[in-house]
C-alpha cells in the first residue's frame, strides 16, 4: 500500500501564489506518473498537470503558463507551483499516481486525501 500526503493548500488572494507538495510514503522502487487533479464544488474532478519520472510534463489548458509541476524522484515527491492564481482555481487538489512499484507489488491508481486551495477575488 502507498500513502500520498498532500500539503500546501491555503487561502490566497487573486494574483497570488501557492506551492503544493505531495509525498508518497512506503518502500518504493519507482513511480511512473505523478500528478494533480482538482475538484471544485459541483464539478467533476479534472486533471491539472502530471509528470513522468523523466520529467516530461502535461498541463490542462486552463493552467498553462501559470502552473509548473515538477518532482523529486529521490524523495518520491511531486510539487505544483501555482502562480497568478484566479478565483476559478478554487478547488480541492488531489495528488495522484498511476503506478507505484514497491518491493512486493505494483500499485495502480492511488489518490491522496486532498488539500483545499481557495482564491478570493
Amino acid at each position: 500500500q502507498v500513502h500520498l500526503v498532500e500539503s500546501g493548500g491555503d487561502f490566497v488572494q487573486a494574483g497570488g501564489s501557492l506551492e503544493l507538495a505531495c509525498t508518497a510514503s512506503g518502500i518504493i522502487f519507482s513511480i511512473r506518473t505523478m500528478g494533480w487533479y482538482r475538484q471544485a464544488p459541483g464539478k467533476q474532478r479534472e486533471l491539472v498537470a502530471d509528470v513522468l519520472s523523466s520529467g516530461s510534463a502535461n498541463y490542462a489548458d486552463s493552467v498553462k503558463g501559470r502552473f509548473t509541476i515538477y518532482r523529486d524522484n529521490a524523495k518520491n515527491t511531486v510539487y505544483l507551483q501555482m502562480n497568478s492564481l484566479k478565483p476559478e482555481d478554487t478547488a480541492v487538489y488531489y495528488c495522484y499516481t498511476d503506478l507505484v512499484v514497491t518491493g512486493r507489488e505494483h500499485i495502480y491508481d492511488s489518490w491522496g486525501r486532498g488539500t483545499q486551495v481557495t482564491v478570493s477575488a
